[in-house]
């Protein structure tokens, strides 16, 4: 696959003189986009989706601007945890980032019972997007993409030839736009993609170390089941503070700093210590509802609605919506983009919707089918990358989570 990919964008770039490696520029200046007009692709937005792409694709050999309104380092509300099936789609190696690695879990229902879980392998390793983004948008400089960041897209228009915008009000050629661009992002809207999307929300803060025990966090990622409805609240210990948080359904939002606060009473944090306190869209798209792509426009990771609905994470969606875009776009077939989208993330999407609907209905049975030790086995496997699916549990972990099933039907 990859030696046809590139054949086919050496073909495209017959003649062009190759793009050297820079460090990200600090300015999106248009006096720049003017040396360099033409682009085999235009990634618009990055974060992890965004970056994975422009590096993939500048390795490939195409040529690629990828640009942000946001100046970098920025930091972004995410639970920051690189499950280890996310770790396997990078594209490249992330431990310079990594802050904390979590082998343990402690889930708790409705502030009540609780449970913890080990393992001997990393189960999640934790970051902050302030860092990870800023590392994934330096190595995309590094793989020969042209990066400007503090740099507004507008305008942007599309035809059989390639698509245009303007950016920092200068114009800018490429054969393809990848929208990388979030949630709210002007890509999917300009081009008429994303419906089929749903929404949850989310609110988080961060609290030092010096206002909480960090021995209660030390490697262990703390889920509380059942509120807020169609969610649930997390500590994430980080390197000099734990990560506290809410999310659920939309409809959720006016609640949501309660829920944040009441928390953070809970494990004894005053409301007052929280800094950075922030809310975020989650979108979510139903397996089949949506479409990532449509003539030279393709989605990735949040502009594509790949947000796990039960998990609430979306990295490894990023990255393997990268990869995919990227292969679509090296090998020239945008059109097989979303089949093999379809392909790489709809059956474990919709175990995630089935197990959302069982928690969303019966939260006490699925916290008590998960204390089961074969059950935490497979959602090990299921973090760590080792398992695809559910479906490939065998043994005593199998009438629990047939229970989860009947009980998402009910």
């Amino acid at each position: 696959m990859r030696r046809k990919a590139e054949i086919v964008i050496a073909a495209n770039l017959r003649g062009r003189r190759p793009t050297r490696s820079r460090p990200p520029s600090r300015r999106g200046a248009p006096a720049a986009y003017n040396r360099f007009m033409a682009y085999d692709a235009l990634v618009v937005g990055a974060g992890p989706a965004g970056s994975a792409t422009a590096i993939r694709l500048a390795r490939g050999g195409a040529r690629v601007l990828l640009v942000d309104r946001a100046r970098f380092p920025r930091d972004k509300p995410c639970g920051g945890g690189l499950t280890g099936r996310a770790l396997r789609q990078a594209p490249c190696d992330l431990t310079p980032v990594v802050e904390h690695v979590v082998d343990r879990f402690r889930l708790r229902l409705r502030y009540g019972r609780q449970f913890e879980r080990s393992c001997k392998l990393p189960l999640i390793q934790m970051t902050q997007r302030r860092r990870l983004d800023q590392y994934l948008l330096e190595q995309a400089a590094v793989a020969g993409a042209d990066v400007h960041d503090g740099a507004r897209v507008t305008e942007i228009r599309q035809d059989e030839h390639g698509v245009g915008a303007d950016v920092d009000g200068a114009a800018v050629a490429a054969r393809v736009l990848v929208g990388a661009d979030g949630a709210n992002g002007i890509v999917a809207r300009v081009a008429g993609l994303g419906a089929g999307i749903v929404h949850g929300v989310a609110l988080e803060g961060n609290v030092d170390w010096g206002s909480v025990d960090p021995e209660l966090y030390r490697h262990t990622a703390v889920v509380e089941l059942g509120q807020p409805a169609g969610g649930y609240g997390w500590v994430f210990p980080k390197g000099d503070h734990a990560n506290l948080g809410v999310g659920g359904w939309a409809r959720e939002g006016p609640a949501l700093r309660e829920h944040l606060q009441r928390l953070a009473a809970h494990h004894d944090v005053a409301p007052r210590a929280l800094t950075d306190v922030r809310g975020h869209r989650l979108p979510m798209r139903r397996p089949g509802a949506s479409v990532p792509g449509r003539g030279r426009v393709l989605l990735v990771g949040d502009a594509a609605g790949l947000v796990d609905p039960l998990s609430g994470d979306g990295i490894y969606e990023a990255f393997t919506s990268a990869r995919l875009a990227a292969e679509a776009i090296l090998g020239g077939d945008l059109d097989g983009y979303a089949a093999a989208l379809a392909g790489a993330l709809d059956h474990h999407a919709g175990a995630s919707w089935a197990a959302k609907r069982a928690l969303d209905r019966h939260a006490a049975a699925c916290f008590w089918a998960a204390r089961s030790p074969r059950v935490f086995g497979v959602v090990a496997g299921l973090l760590q990358g080792s398992v695809g699916h559910p479906g490939e549990a065998h043994g005593l972990a199998r009438p629990p989570l047939k229970l989860i099933a009947r009980l998402a039907r009910a």
